[in-house]
């Protein structure tokens, strides 16, 4: 690992902005939606980690929460519109996240297929991430990832720039990553994808953790058929989140719909 000692702090320039087109509002109440969500399975760190969504358009823009706001306060309109660069773009009371921009920007501006990132500190995910071997095929739910998940290891809080590149190059190809010492990251072509790859993740992590915690042996599939389990997952992906993610909007409407103001 290499250690950096300089931290990064977010001194953004605001940029005047047109109002939000169709397709942005749309996005950003499915963002909204899902810090709800994490709110309502109980994946919410105070006001800490973030979910960012990528802007429609050519102009590179994201959205991430406001920093001072926990996800039960997230709205389609405060969240906060920033520019790879860092820049606020459009006018709000609220700021973005050091750390968000550090995590995300970087994926972002790598990965034109992540369209939305989640990162979370979730009780099974850090303690997942503590563990030597990291996730292991013990379930289904676990063999989506087979072989198709990256590992970072911890280099202090997210605020240096320069652990960027080395987090981009550890998530590689994949739709999931383990931060050691940390916690877990997702990213989807949608919101609804990356919060579907979430919750595999975090079920994955919480299965493993209570088979550990029995002191039985383990039974670990063999390679060939966990490979094919993650194949067969991985066909699937075409549609995963799609098909998800409207009843999860409408669980989350049952509760309350204020997170589309």
């Amino acid at each position: 690992m290499t250690a950096i000692s300089s931290s990064f702090e977010l001194d953004t320039t605001t940029v005047a902005a047109p109002p939000p087109s169709a397709e942005e509002v749309a996005v950003r109440q499915d963002l909204a939606a899902a810090y709800r969500l994490c709110a309502l399975f109980g994946w919410d760190d105070l006001i800490y980690t973030h979910l960012s969504a990528r802007v429609p358009g050519t102009d590179h823009h994201f959205l991430v929460n406001p920093l001072g706001l926990s996800f039960d306060e997230i709205t389609a309109s405060n969240l906060v519109k920033i520019d790879l660069d860092g820049n606020q773009i459009g006018e709000s009371p609220y700021r973005p996240n050091a750390a968000g921009f550090v995590i995300h920007g970087g994926i972002h501006a790598a990965r034109q297929d992540a369209s939305c990132v989640i990162h979370l500190h979730t009780e099974a995910g850090m303690a997942l991430s503590c563990l030597e071997e990291g996730l292991l095929p013990l379930t289904q739910h676990a063999m989506r990832f087979y072989r198709r998940i990256g590992y970072h290891d911890y280099e202090g809080i997210a605020l240096t720039m320069g652990e960027r590149e080395r987090l981009v190059a550890d998530l590689g190809p994949h739709n999931a990553m383990i931060f050691r010492n940390h916690g877990t990251l997702t990213v989807g072509r949608s919101v609804g994808h990356a919060f579907v790859e979430t919750f595999y993740l975090e079920k994955a992590a919480r299965a493993q953790l209570q088979a550990q915690a029995t002191g039985a042996p383990l039974r670990v599939p063999d390679h060939e058929l966990a490979e094919l389990t993650a194949v067969q997952w991985a066909t699937d992906l075409r549609s995963s989140g799609d098909r998800e993610w409207p009843s999860l909007r409408r669980r989350l409407d049952r509760v309350t719909t204020d997170y589309l103001q």
